[in-house]
């Protein structure tokens, strides 16, 4: 039976794409009648994600057929955090304190203890379904889960290498990473249009987040002017030469410490996730933006330079969309439900600290994301509360790839001791 994709050109796909997208900003905009009550209880941001989501589980479009994730998460992410940090404030961010540090460690710690607890009780309704044998046994396949969701997809293979789960059933764990993480994301795109309402519920002082905002706020109104083309033109040159410089670079750097440092090529290691051309080349864009942000070149945040950056970040989310196929959920059910509980854990510990600590949503968020999405989707939820907010984003995923493997291979032991009790 043919399962591709009623339309598998690429151009064909961004058209739809880019259609979902304008429709999404345009009835967004509509300030009265049913969309207006509809975007305030469903944000632009998630409509973006869930629209390809329902075109892939439809079968119209698909991640698989395609590469415009390839060409989002490679050449759009790394130019829209150029084009976003640029005009970054460093000492204000480092005035946000603690509590990002402390809900991201949190975020950590719920992947670690969600897996085996997860394990412990499903195991008293369906002991075959956290069960197995040799590489069939279930907590090495799930292993690679706990990789992916602290630190991404360098650190899942990384877990594949060292448990040896059977390759052949290696598909139906990244089946439940991609549907309970992109589930998980989808709940948290959510909460940002309510994230008034969670602040004072979780009676967070955001001040320190509010002041960063208007300090950018209004510096973008001091250096405010109409753009000319000219503008465009020297934005995008300096965002895309930054994309070439780190696509060049990450490529060197993988090179070199896979050449000459034994340690980085050995995939069972927990320095193997930093030969990843991925991380160099997030981190090296990034830093980029962050040098631009003491040059001239600041002030091009007045002609627009955070809104192209979110440009190519909306788009990003819709590629991420079109991974997600809502009809898989049912095709694997046991090891879903075992995702779930697990994901369940992690996000009820972040709450509970957030509660007691009185951090805002933000830090919940961002916390999460950098742990379950990584540098892929850390900085898009970062920004969707403001776009000066997005380097929080990138420096706490950052994070996840120094911890991920060590934090991934205790959560894996703990589940090897879970299956056997």
């Amino acid at each position: 039976m043919d399962r591709s994709p009623l339309f598998t050109n690429d151009a064909v796909v961004l058209g739809i794409l880019m259609l979902c997208i304008a429709l999404i900003f345009y009835t967004s905009s509509i300030k009265s009648g049913f969309w207006n009550k509809f975007y305030k209880v469903v944000p632009a941001l998630l409509m973006c994600y869930l629209i390809p989501a329902i075109f892939n589980s439809f079968n119209i479009i698909s991640d698989s057929t395609s590469n415009l994730y390839f060409v989002a998460s490679r050449y759009f992410l790394p130019a829209s955090l150029v084009l976003m940090t640029l005009s970054i404030d460093l000492k204000a961010i480092k005035n946000l304190g603690f509590k990002a540090l402390l809900m991201f460690l949190t975020g950590t710690v719920g992947i670690v203890i969600g897996g085996p607890i997860a394990i412990i009780l499903i195991s008293f309704f369906s002991p075959e379904t956290v069960g197995g044998v040799g590489p069939d046994a279930v907590w090495r396949g799930l292993s690679t889960l706990a990789g992916s969701w602290i630190g991404g997809g360098a650190n899942q293979a990384a877990m594949l290498e060292i448990f040896q789960y059977n390759p052949e059933k290696y598909g139906g764990m990244v089946l439940v990473d991609i549907v309970v993480a992109n589930l998980w994301l989808a709940i948290i795109l959510l909460g940002i249009g309510r994230s008034e309402k969670i602040d004072k519920w979780l009676k967070a002082d955001n001040s320190a987040i509010e002041e960063l905002k208007e300090k950018v706020s209004t510096y973008t109104k001091s250096v405010s002017r109409t753009p000319e083309l000219k503008d465009y033109m020297i934005m995008l040159g300096l965002a895309f030469v930054a994309v070439g410089f780190s696509h060049w670079a990450s490529e060197h750097i993988s090179d070199f410490l896979l050449a000459n440092f034994e340690v980085f090529s050995d995939k069972t290691s927990a320095l193997a996730s930093f030969s990843s051309t991925f991380f160099w080349m997030i981190t090296i864009a990034t830093a980029f933006g962050v040098g631009l942000s003491f040059t001239k070149a600041k002030s091009y945040e007045g002609t627009g330079a955070s809104k192209i950056g979110s440009i190519f970040i909306y788009f990003l989310v819709a590629t991420i969309g079109m991974k997600m196929d809502l009809a898989a959920v049912f095709e694997n059910p046991g090891l879903i439900v075992i995702g779930l509980v697990w994901m369940s854990i992690h996000a009820g510990l972040l709450i509970l600290v957030a509660k007691l600590i009185k951090a805002p949503y933000f830090f919940l968020a961002v916390g999460s994301q950098a742990n379950v999405g990584g540098a892929a989707s850390a900085p898009v939820v970062a920004s969707a509360f403001h776009p000066s907010l997005t380097s929080v984003g990138v420096l706490l995923a950052v994070f996840g790839y120094v911890v991920g493997t060590y934090a991934a291979l205790g959560c894996t032991i703990l589940m090897e001791i879970s299956s056997n009790l």
